[in-house]
């Protein structure tokens, strides 16, 4: 099976709400960094997983709705904690909504929300 990964960093806002998070429960800013995984077990007539230009600028169009955003003020994390679980799960569902590539069928977001703690969400086709 082949994998091709593409990341960008980007920042946005948040707090924590349904418990005492320390310093969480207060507006706070993350430097994330998203690393979208896509695999398939076959190539397009170019040799290509995928076109990396195109999934880049997918990648783009997320990453630019959710940068410098506060993201309890957005409906998808309306009456939930906006944790770093349901953001790679929103971020994977986008994605896997935006990328039509037949031969993918697996989606994966790793989302960094600092240097030592990651999450990850996977959509399998």
């Amino acid at each position: 099976m082949y994998t091709l990964a593409v990341r960008k960093d980007f920042i946005a806002r948040h707090y924590l709400i349904g418990g005492d998070w320390g310093p969480e429960n207060y507006p706070n800013s993350h430097h994330y960094l998203l690393e979208l995984r896509l695999a398939g077990d076959s190539l397009d007539q170019h040799g290509y997983l995928v076109d990396i230009v195109e999934v880049d600028k997918h990648l783009g169009e997320v990453v630019g709705y959710y940068n410098e955003k506060m993201l309890n003020d957005l409906p998808e994390f309306a009456g939930i904690n906006p944790s770093i679980e349901h953001f790679s799960r929103f971020l994977c569902e986008a994605f896997n909504e935006r990328l039509s590539f037949a031969n993918i069928s697996k989606v994966k977001v790793v989302l960094w929300e600092n240097d030592t703690a990651w999450v990850s969400y996977s959509i399998h086709r």
